[in-house]
Formats: C-alpha cells, sequence, structure tokens
C-alpha cells in the first residue's frame, strides 16, 4: 500500500499556488503580461479572477497528488532511497522535464505560442516542481 501524506499534497498544492502569484505578479509579471501580451485596462475586479484562481488550485491539488504518488513509487527503488528531501526534488523535476516541458512543447510547435512564453512558463514549473516535490518528500 502506497503511503501518501495529504497534508503534505496540501501544502505543496498551497506553495504551488503562491509560487504562481509571486512568477505572475510581484515578481515577474510585467515581464509575464508582455510574453503574453496582457494589456491591464485597469478595470479588473479580483472578484472575476476567483473561479480561475479556484481551478487553479484544484490543479495544484492534482498536481501534487500526482507528484506524492510518483515519488511513493520512486523512492522504493534503491537509486532514491534515502534521499529524502533531495529525492523528492529529484522527482519533482524528472515530472517536469518528463511530462510538463514535452507536453506544454505542442503548443509551440503545433500552435504557435511564442517560445520566450513557454520558456518563462517553464521556468516557473521548474521552480514550482522542485518545491513541490521537496516538500512531498520533507513531510
Amino acid at each position: 500500500m502506497l503511503h501518501i501524506n495529504f497534508l503534505a499534497v496540501i501544502v505543496a498544492a498551497l506553495a504551488s499556488f503562491v509560487l504562481g502569484f509571486l512568477f505572475h505578479g510581484p515578481v515577474s509579471g510585467k515581464l509575464w503580461m508582455k510574453l503574453a501580451d496582457i494589456h491591464p485596462t485597469g478595470k479588473e475586479k479580483f472578484a472575476d479572477m476567483v473561479p480561475q484562481m479556484i481551478w487553479n488550485l484544484v490543479s495544484n491539488l492534482v498536481t501534487a497528488l500526482g507528484l506524492s504518488i510518483v515519488y511513493a513509487l520512486a523512492s522504493t527503488s534503491p537509486a532514491l532511497q534515502g534521499m529524502g528531501v533531495w529525492g523528492g526534488v529529484a522527482c519533482g523535476l524528472l515530472v517536469w522535464i518528463g511530462f510538463l516541458v514535452t507536453s506544454s512543447s505542442i503548443e509551440v510547435i503545433w500552435m504557435k505560442r511564442k517560445v520566450a512564453l513557454w520558456l518563462f512558463e517553464c521556468g516557473c514549473s521548474f521552480v514550482v516542481m522542485a518545491v513541490m516535490g521537496a516538500i512531498v518528500a520533507g513531510m
């Protein structure tokens, strides 16, 4: 039976949510808006963003749960055994490169998404997956 720490899943999802806010807001929001061709009108309301924020949090929970399952399976391997937090980071980054980067590259290849925006999002998801992996493994 797999041991999943659901508190770690929730904490990892919340950390992802906060990091996403920071990357797309105070830390590098202006760059992100430029890359995404977003032009604020000044009439945006927080209340209008609540449905997207809820779905974003649900998505983060599913990602954290999936990463927890992958880590639980991988941690039984001699390659990760005893690595703790660093094993979680490694697991998160393997999921990042093997699934997130590759699946999101389809948007650049087929849907003509800007490469710079894709690289920005890949960088954000790199940090998020490393942090989520550390939390999942460390709690």
